[in-house]
């Protein structure tokens, strides 16, 4: 029975371009929705750009154009981009549009009606140079408690301490420079608790994956709160109904572009949009995220839609993260590659490939080794795959005019390459793309085996023993055509070469059932060729020049000349610092805080509890077991997540460039650094 499935992807933000780290959620959905095709579903696969907000209004200023100007133009990279890596959308929107507002509008006067949204009066940081109320991002001030300068209105850097913008000391406007103001503001509220019930049950319904489902019961734990869904003008976007200066927050109609989206394909199709979204369809709605934005898509959206009286995610894919040769993507070292680098250097297939290898059903962050990269596309599949066809087909061109043998020597072979379809397709439905790259080169290797063994070279040295070369070279043909119907959704631009070679139109997963037999192919031209490191370090080195500063070197420059000295102390006031060597020995991520993660550390016998501001440099698998320099007679601080026990060391500006300092090999826990 056919399937009628809708998918999605997170909607890239329209303020900046492509960059690795996307695709890999993209390239994930993209190959789930190729595979339901192949399979004979229908399902179609809508995204759009996430086009409003204050970024966007303040990115288009400081460009001298206009917020529409500057989606168009951004979007339509965004398109170029995920074209040449094969994304097949069936349409591509944007959250400004005429359905996204119309649905935006519906959905709000539905919840509204239903005494679901409520409003009050709130405080508000405001710029009085600008006229506008900023968000927390927006400004910038001293920790109110370690005293570190220029950190966000939400969260400090340096110490990990998180406080409301109204804390900070000296606070300034990221916009103007000016000094906020603290102004009060009606704004509008989603009683997101309203849905607790329901959300429990749905998320407890297969829905979501397992570590997903742990962490809304944590949230249902903690009790569901209200959520802030108006903003005050001036701010790029839709108006709130009923209001004059109140615009939805560009997370309320972020995910209804999907809709929006959906709708704009039905309107130009002849669809029934409906039909689709009605509370009780019979379709299915998947929504492929990144693991930071679960909270919206896993509590807001479904609520919001329940609420409204529309049907509910059948599944929502959360992913992780993509770090770079272990760790988060940097732009210091050339490995905070956009997409449009990577083409430049490379095939864009071959990240296809590497990111299927790599891809499961969790949530566990993925990492692209770069020397691993290398070595996986050159052995396995040039290597392995390719080299199956480009064996074989020599021999069919030059001695038999293209003609394969109207038999398969083997048919017992290729039926136990036809009956692990089923198997494979399981993990394609289930999300298991490493597993499909498995199976796919285990049976690569037997196909390679088969060839080895049969010796068709020696065969060839006899006229007798033709007619075997002929049969032998039919059979790893006819193998090679099965493991590309395979891996068809992972590589589609090498597989429709392989079509063209085989000539053959447009395979689909039951074309396997039968051998190609008795059937003229074309002369063999190469499908992939083995990737060179010189081109991986090319694609690094144009990373760096690509973020480099641009204009006028500086008359000074370097890290002191932007980090100046501060003033000087005396060498009886250094000497009170006690650094230490310490071990991690654990490190784990701080529910609550953006910013923090939680350190284990061994001083050499005694151990100790640190807060330290690193997760957007690190992973914690990235930090255990390794050692580290710590102020061990830090007084103890007492944060909300707990006491921390001193301070780990590190250097860099901030955000993903901050480098723990390590002392070199033969240091212990507790050794005093002098």
């Amino acid at each position: 029975m056919q399937r009628n499935i809708l998918v999605t992807s997170a909607l890239p933000y329209a303020n900046g371009p492509i960059h690795l780290g996307h695709l890999v959620e993209y390239i994930q959905t993209d190959i789930w929705v190729r595979f339901q095709k192949l399979r004979g579903n229908r399902c179609i696969y809508v995204c759009a750009d996430d086009a409003h907000g204050t970024p966007i209004m303040l990115k288009a200023r400081e460009l001298g154009i206009t917020p529409e100007e500057l989606i168009a133009r951004i979007g339509q990279e965004h398109q170029d981009d995920f074209a040449a890596f094969n994304i097949g959308f069936d349409n591509y929107h944007t959250t400004h549009s005429p359905e996204n507002r119309e649905l935006s509008e519906l959905i709000y006067n539905r919840l509204n009606a239903a005494g679901h949204i409520d409003s009050r009066t709130i405080k508000q940081a405001y710029d009085p140079a600008e006229g506008m109320f900023l968000p927390d991002r927006y400004i910038k001030g001293e920790c109110p408690r370690c005293g570190a300068a220029d950190q966000y209105g939400d969260s400090c850097e340096a110490c990990g301490a998180t406080y409301t913008p109204t804390d900070l000391k000296n606070p300034v406007s990221v916009v103007s420079g000016a000094t906020p103001e603290t102004r009060e503001s009606l704004h509008y509220f989603f009683r997101l608790q309203d849905f607790e019930a329901m959300l429990t049950e749905w998320a407890r319904g297969g829905h979501v994956q397992q570590e997903v489902a742990n962490k809304l019961e944590e949230w249902f734990q903690e009790g569901l709160r209200e959520w802030d869904i108006s903003r005050d003008a001036p701010y790029f976007g839709f108006q709130i109904p009923g209001t004059d200066d109140k615009y939805f927050y560009v997370w309320l109609d972020a995910p209804i572009g999907y809709m929006a989206s959906f709708r704009n394909w039905c309107d130009r199709n002849g669809e029934d949009f409906d039909a689709w979204w009605k509370a009780d369809s019979d379709t299915e709605l998947y929504h492929f995220i990144g693991k930071d934005i679960v909270y919206f898509h896993a509590l807001f959206w479904p609520a919001m839609l329940h609420g409204a009286g529309f049907r509910k995610p059948t599944k929502v894919c959360a992913h992780g993260f993509m770090t770079v040769d272990g760790a988060k993507m940097s732009k210091s070292r050339g490995t905070f590659i956009m997409a449009r680098t990577f083409l430049n250097h490379l095939n864009p297939e071959y990240l296809r490939y590497y990111m299927a290898a790599k891809l499961g059903s969790n949530v566990h962050d993925l990492d692209l080794n770069l020397d691993d990269f290398t070595q996986r596309v050159n052995s396995d599949l040039v290597g392995k795959l390719v080299n199956i066809a480009s064996r074989s087909a020599g021999f069919i061109s030059k001695r038999f005019d293209g003609r394969l043998a109207g038999e398969l020597p083997a048919p017992e072979v290729y039926r136990e390459f036809v009956a692990k379809g089923e198997q494979i397709a399981e993990a394609y439905e289930n999300r298991e793309f490493s597993r499909v790259v498995r199976d796919v080169m285990t049976l690569a290797d037997q196909a390679n085996q088969y060839f080895d063994e049969q010796q068709p070279w020696v065969l060839a040295k006899s006229e007798e023993t033709l007619p075997q070369v002929q049969a032998v070279c039919t059979q790893t043909l006819n193998l090679f055509r099965v493991l590309m119907v395979y891996l068809k959704p992972v590589v589609p631009t090498i597989a429709a070469e392989a079509e063209a070679f085989l000539n053959l139109d447009a395979q689909d997963w039951q074309s396997v059932q039968t051998p190609l037999l008795d059937h003229t192919i074309n002369r063999f031209k190469p499908l992939a060729t083995r990737v060179e490191r010189d081109a991986v370090d090319a694609m690094i080195e144009e990373s760096k020049e690509t973020l480099a500063p641009k204009g006028d070197a500086p008359a000074a420059s370097g890290p002191l000349a932007d980090n100046p000295i501060a003033d000087p102390v005396d060498i009886n006031t250094f000497g009170q610092v006690d650094l230490r060597v310490a071990r991690i020995e654990e490190a784990a991520l701080v529910d609550g805080a953006d910013k923090l993660l939680q350190l284990t550390l061994d001083v050499g016998g005694e151990t100790r509890n640190v807060f330290a501001g690193l997760r957007s440099a690190y992973s914690p698998d990235q930090l255990r077991g390794r050692l580290t320099v710590m102020v061990a007679n830090l007084e103890p601080r007492k944060m909300r997540f707990g006491v921390s026990e001193g301070m780990v060391l590190a250097a860099g500006p901030g955000g993903d460039e901050l480098f723990i300092l390590e002392p070199d090999s033969g240091a212990r826990p507790g050794m005093r650094v002098k």
